[in-house]
């Protein structure tokens, strides 16, 4: 798959006279410049509610964001050293979809200066993205978000949910297998690199992932750039199967329970190849010795961890929204992955922005491959952008969308669409972005 390189694309002209004419610069950030790198880094700290970033960490940062295509809204005039009243940056990465993959336009570090809100500043940001994209030709959109109520307005859906569990040790005993390979503990650079390895081989398995990068990995290994930091009693355990393959790896630390002598075991990442490494590395937590509770989130719906268990109520799961998607190109997006089985219909998709709006005739054969062409017909269903979008990584049933009056047309073909629109496995993004 060729991927477009965002940094090449320009700030976006619309977004930037609307800015302009509000009293603001709207421009790219260079990383490379460390007079601006250090401004762009405090602004996105103080956005997420976050201390004052070092020179370690502004350095730590920009090695990462290089990468990327870096938005800054600054006062018109504003000094050089001033930090940006808001941030973006951007960048087009391979998403896994049900069947394959597809181009993404990832956004993140989405943040707007406390002492500038309601002026318009977010709407050009997040507009000036999807136009970019659209004009570059990637089809979809994503971001995951610490705020859910902010994106439906811009054509975004919560597509990707997540499970956050925690497990009771005490009682939830072991019901697993033993499993033929191995574990042994693994830290620091090797632990980055493992965590690196095993998400890239195994984000196929699931719709939903995006590949990570490096100081992600080295983040969750305890690498960051400030020991204080509170990756930094990250432990690691790795699975290695029956031939002395890499298939699963943890990282997580523990936390004291104060005048017990016991600890809570804190996943950070899991990830794991095969079922086996899964299980495996499930089964190194939920037994291991003075551990009183289990806790992990950005786990996937489907977990198995409840029939690994002997007492299920000793599971909790909570699920909650994590990955965004918005479709830019309905064609495109459509066709790129391939479904449960077959459908046909006319659906009319309504898009305030335009982009994914019109009618498509949408015709899935028995081999789960779909054509997506343009129809005059009248619609069998109706719906919104963000609503198609939910729907569109396979984890949020179409006929639920419906249930909520979100979806408009003849139960019969929505049920169709619906069950084709779902995944056999549960979509899982595993990290943020």
């Amino acid at each position: 798959m060729t991927l477009i390189d965002a940094r090449s694309i320009p700030a976006d002209p619309l977004s930037a006279t609307r800015l302009e004419e509000a009293g603001f610069d709207y421009r790219l950030v260079g990383m490379d410049d460390p007079v601006a790198a250090g401004a762009f880094t405090q602004a996105v700290n103080r956005g997420f509610l976050g201390p004052a970033a070092t020179d370690d960490e502004i350095t730590w940062t920009a090695e990462t964001w290089k990468a990327r295509r870096n938005v800054g809204v600054y006062e018109t005039g504003a000094a050089a050293d001033a930090l940006p009243v808001a941030t973006l940056n951007s960048w087009v990465a391979p998403a896994t979809v049900p069947g394959g993959q597809i181009p993404m336009w990832a956004i993140s570090v989405v943040t707007v200066a406390a002492t500038h809100r309601r002026r318009g500043i977010a709407r050009n940001l997040l507009e000036g993205e999807l136009r970019a994209a659209v004009a570059t030709g990637v089809p979809i959109a994503g971001l995951t978000v610490s705020e859910a109520t902010i994106y439906g307005r811009y054509g975004f859906g919560a597509a990707i949910p997540a499970a956050r569990i925690a497990i009771d040790t005490g009682r939830a005993g072991w019901a697993g297998p033993r499993e033929e390979g191995r574990l042994e503990y693994v830290a620091g650079e090797q632990l980055a690199s493992d965590l690196g390895e095993v998400h890239e081989r195994s984000r196929a398995n699931r719709s939903g992932q995006i590949p990570g990068w490096e100081t992600r990995w080295k983040t969750m290994a305890g690498l960051a750039a400030e020991e204080g930091k509170k990756n930094a009693g990250a432990r690691g355990v790795r699975y290695l199967d029956a031939d002395g393959e890499l298939r699963g790896v943890m990282a997580y630390s523990m936390a004291d329970q104060p005048g017990t002598f016991r600890s809570v075991l804190k996943i950070a990442h899991l990830a794991a190849q095969t079922d086996e490494a899964m299980r495996a590395l499930w089964g190194f937590a939920v037994n291991h010795d003075l551990v009183t509770r289990v806790e992990v989130d950005l786990r996937p719906i489907d977990d198995p961890i409840v029939h690994l268990v002997a007492d299920q109520r000793a599971v909790e799961l909570t699920v909650h929204d994590h990955g965004w998607l918005r479709i830019l190109d309905v064609p495109a997006a459509l066709e790129a992955r391939r479904y449960e089985g077959p459908a046909e219909a006319v659906v009319q998709v309504e898009d305030q922005y335009g982009f994914a709006a019109g009618t498509w005739q949408v015709r899935i054969g028995a081999d789960g491959v779909a054509s997506v062409l343009p129809s005059d017909a009248d619609p069998d269903v109706t719906l919104g952008v963000a609503d198609l979008s939910a729907a569109y990584a396979g984890g949020v049933p179409l006929a639920q969308l419906a249930a909520a009056g979100r979806v408009r047309g003849d139960a019969r073909v929505i049920g169709a669409l619906s069950r084709a629109l779902r995944s056999g496995r549960a979509p899982l993004l595993g990290i943020w972005y």
